[in-house]
């Protein structure tokens, strides 16, 4: 049983408007960049969801959460074909095919981060320089965190950022 599809043939059927494309990211990384026509349910929401009837496309940044969504759907015995999209969102832009932006759609969450992070830095380095030596522990807790964050892959400054009313979409 195939449980992928090529960029093209994703064209191919979103042309002849045989295929529904369901995006599992969340809202804000929809904002920033989807196929056009898809319809936005986060993974954490699919499973109950109201999907339309007929064939489905699951569509993820790297087809990691497209897999599990397929996954959990086939295991609740989804009654349409179910697949997701091979090598997700970036492999339809290398194919050549347009993403839609919304408008006012937030930075990306990583450009976020290394903002954050990086003027935490400075700022750190610039107190310590000419205020007191002690603020130095600042670029120490910045940098750890990051190791943290990249041998964990828990982030708590993006999950920090992502919680900001800036990054609130509404789709």
């Amino acid at each position: 049983m195939t449980t992928s599809i090529s960029a093209q043939d994703l064209a191919d059927q979103l042309a002849s408007k045989r295929i529904t494309v369901i995006d599992v990211r969340e809202p804000m990384e929809y904002a920033s960049g989807h196929i056009a026509g898809s319809m936005n349910v986060p993974l954490s929401r699919l499973h109950q969801a109201d999907l339309p009837q007929g064939p489905l496309v699951l569509v993820c940044q790297s087809g990691n959460r497209s897999t599990q969504g397929l996954n959990r759907l086939l295991d609740r015995g989804h009654p349409h074909s179910v697949v997701d999209l091979a090598g997700g969102l970036p492999n339809w832009q290398q194919a050549g095919y347009p993403v839609r932006k919304l408008k006012n759609a937030p930075l990306p969450l990583m450009r976020q981060v290394q903002i954050a992070a990086g003027s935490l830095v400075l700022l750190g380095l610039i107190l310590s320089n000419t205020v007191a030596p002690g603020w130095i522990a600042i670029t120490w807790f910045v940098g750890a965190g990051l190791t943290f964050a990249g041998v964990s892959g828990f982030c708590g400054m993006a999950r920090l950022l992502a919680a900001m009313p800036w990054n609130k979409v509404s789709i």
